[in-house]
């Protein structure tokens, strides 16, 4: 008996190929990506999406520290306002966004709070601003 049972298990695992059932790639849904990346990367982001309105690019320093020098077309959320997350609440969660802060540790933060407010596209400058600024990268000074 458990020689039939053996026989016929092993038949079918050969007849199915030992396969998962598969999945239709319309099925999967987008997995949201949210990573770290370096000043290169984020250059080369900025200017692929140069004219696309979905894209947006976030100082999280302070008001002071934005205008002494920011990424061109970047909006100032302050990370240390009280009202930092609800402003994170308010924009588009399906836009793109691009993160930075002076070097990196505030906006790797705000990263993991717009992962936990849904957001399914943002990076952050690992090196914020400085790393920026070292590489030759222009900035704006208002």
């Amino acid at each position: 008996m458990f020689v039939i049972v053996g026989v016929l298990l092993i038949s079918f695992l050969f007849i199915t190929g030992f396969s998962r059932p598969s999945c239709s790639p319309l099925s999967i849904e987008k997995m949201p990506s949210l990573e770290e990346i370096s000043a290169k990367e984020a250059y080369e982001i900025i200017q692929k999406n140069k004219n696309n309105s979905n894209f947006v690019i976030i100082d999280v320093r302070t008001p002071e520290e934005y205008e002494s020098g920011h990424i061109e077309n970047a909006i100032n959320i302050d990370f240390y306002s009280d009202n930092f997350k609800d402003e994170l609440k308010k924009l588009d969660k399906n836009k793109n966004y691009l993160v930075y802060c002076r070097s990196g540790n505030r906006s790797g933060s705000s990263l993991e709070i717009m992962e936990e407010l849904g957001f399914k596209e943002a990076y952050h400058i690992s090196g914020g601003i400085s790393e920026w600024k070292s590489e030759g990268f222009p900035i704006v000074v208002d």
